[in-house]
């Protein structure tokens, strides 16, 4: 991975009592469309896969109570994206989507910490994470379904908002074409020594498949 005195995409915070945000950007060595998924990488799309890290419930829940801080209630079909693959891994259903993605859910379900990828040729700077206002919504799939964004902190673009830890919007999602993202961790207070490990874990995970990645500035 590579590291840089001064990063050159940065994320204004708003200010949030129990959130805590890892993000970085990837270069990717080609199109996504022209990478193949190591198997071991498909591997790590299993309950039972050997990974650095471990579910826990503690973590679980404090994801939840992070969400609810704006007003927005994690149930049902607006549970954090964490808890959306363990059950489609224990459903045997997670399967590989592209690199930039296959690697993402593999941290994020190990770790328990939801995690947003944003195709960098498709989102505009300047980034902040906010709580989406009253009336704040966006597709998040091909199928043109909408989430109700109220309440739930999300990354903004110059657009609008764009991901959260919930389902991020199908505009600045990944595609074949996709050469650069960005990514951000959405942690928890408590648990930053465990959000650390999650990050450099998916750093590494990156640089062995040719990536290169640079720390993004988020405060």
């Amino acid at each position: 991975m590579s590291a840089m005195a001064a990063p050159r995409l940065s994320i204004e915070l708003a200010p949030h009592p129990s959130l805590r945000v890892a993000a970085f950007t990837t270069r990717f060595p080609a199109p996504l469309g022209e990478l193949a998924v190591p198997e071991e990488i498909v591997g790590l799309l299993r309950l039972e896969a050997e990974a650095p890290l471990a579910r826990e419930e503690v973590v679980r829940a404090a994801v939840r109570d992070m969400l609810r801080w704006g007003g927005y209630k994690p149930t049902g079909r607006g549970k954090p994206a964490s808890e959306y693959l363990v059950r489609a891994a224990g459903e045997g259903t997670l399967g590989s989507i592209n690199l930039a993605v296959d690697i993402c859910n593999a941290v994020s379900l190990h770790s328990g910490f939801p995690i947003s990828v944003v195709d960098l040729a498709l989102a505009r700077p300047p980034f902040r994470i906010e709580v989406a206002p009253e009336g704040a919504s966006y597709v998040f799939n091909r199928a043109g379904q909408v989430i109700d964004l109220a309440g739930l902190v999300c990354l903004f673009d110059a657009e609008g908002p764009c991901a959260n830890a919930v389902r991020d919007a199908q505009r600045t999602k990944t595609r074949e074409e996709t050469v650069e993202t960005l990514s951000v961790i959405w942690g928890v207070t408590g648990h930053e020594a465990r959000l650390e490990e999650a990050e450099r874990w998916y750093r590494g995970l990156l640089a062995q498949v040719g990536a290169t990645t640079e720390a993004v500035a988020a405060g």
